[in-house]
């Protein structure tokens, strides 16, 4: 899933390319995308583009002053073209869920792999409209370490899942925190408000050069090259069995029904190796 890093790199991307520059139209592969109706997706054309913005993972596309906002979801992403094809897409017939064209011929298709079609499109007055937008936490690069610590003080959650809650902290998945607990050398299963004052700060610290190395990577580079860009600059996380670059241990990993953590048993657990959460134990 595209996390904060990688959409403010498409946000970025698309900033460069379309501020400026009328909708010439826009078309939909899957009707089911599409979660508002009014106004409807035609009101965007002939509009000028006046800002691109990230909300959490949300991208927020400005066209005087009507929105299209988009969630790429687990398996979305954006593919930008040029010149796209003059051949319209059709609904149910295509992998394209949805393409935005603009008035120099250039745009972007809107895909999604997998059966689990959750990648979400929204026009709208204003962002916030978007449920998903509304009801999103702080952006963590916006934390002062007393509002971070304040945050966590009292929550009897797990670390991991805290860090992954789009409510408590916008933008951040299960990718980044896993790079994220791994470089505070914590557990995921820590719980939050348990945290001692050196392991708040820590994480903070953590939390803040994890994102900011990741923005820094994806800054400038092409939509089709942010993927291959992120999974180069992580640590742990989709690297079970290979060595921890920290360590030299071996990278562990944690599965649960739709995902999957990795983490270093040396760095974070005290070398204890946790065990499978469908077995519902640590092992001893």
């Amino acid at each position: 899933m595209p996390e904060l890093p990688e959409v403010q790199g498409l946000v970025d991307f698309l900033s460069s390319r379309v501020v400026g520059l009328a909708v010439a139209g826009v078309e939909l592969g899957s009707f089911s995308v599409l979660k508002t109706y009014d106004p409807p997706v035609t009101a965007l054309s002939g509009l000028l583009v006046t800002s691109v913005a990230r909300h959490g993972k949300f991208i927020d596309i400005d066209a005087d002053g009507i929105h299209f906002v988009f969630h790429l979801s687990r398996a979305g992403w954006l593919r930008w073209s040029e010149s796209l094809s003059n051949a319209m897409i059709r609904p149910g017939k295509s992998p394209i869920a949805v393409r935005m064209r603009f008035e120099d011929g250039s745009g972007f298709d809107l895909t999604e792999a997998g059966t689990q079609k959750r990648l979400a499109a929204y026009v709208v007055r204003s962002p916030s409209e978007v449920p998903g937008i509304a009801s999103l936490g702080p952006e963590p690069l916006s934390l002062t370490e007393p509002d971070f610590a304040a945050l966590l003080a009292g929550r009897r959650t797990q670390i991991k899942g805290l860090l992954r809650d789009q409510s408590v902290i916008a933008g951040v998945g299960n990718a980044y925190s896993d790079e994220v607990l791994h470089t505070a050398r914590l557990s995921p299963y820590a719980v939050a408000g348990s945290l001692t004052e050196e392991e708040v700060s820590r994480l903070y610290l953590a939390l803040r050069s994890t994102l900011e190395t990741a923005i820094g990577e994806a800054s400038g580079k092409p939509a089709k090259d942010l993927k291959d860009a992120k999974r180069a600059g992580m640590q742990v996380h989709g690297r079970t069995g290979e060595t921890c670059p920290v360590c030299g241990d071996t990278v562990r990993e944690v599965s649960f029904a739709d995902r999957s953590m990795q983490y270093c048993p040396t760095c974070q657990t005290g070398g204890k190796i946790l065990a499978d959460r469908r077995m519902s134990r640590l092992l001893k």
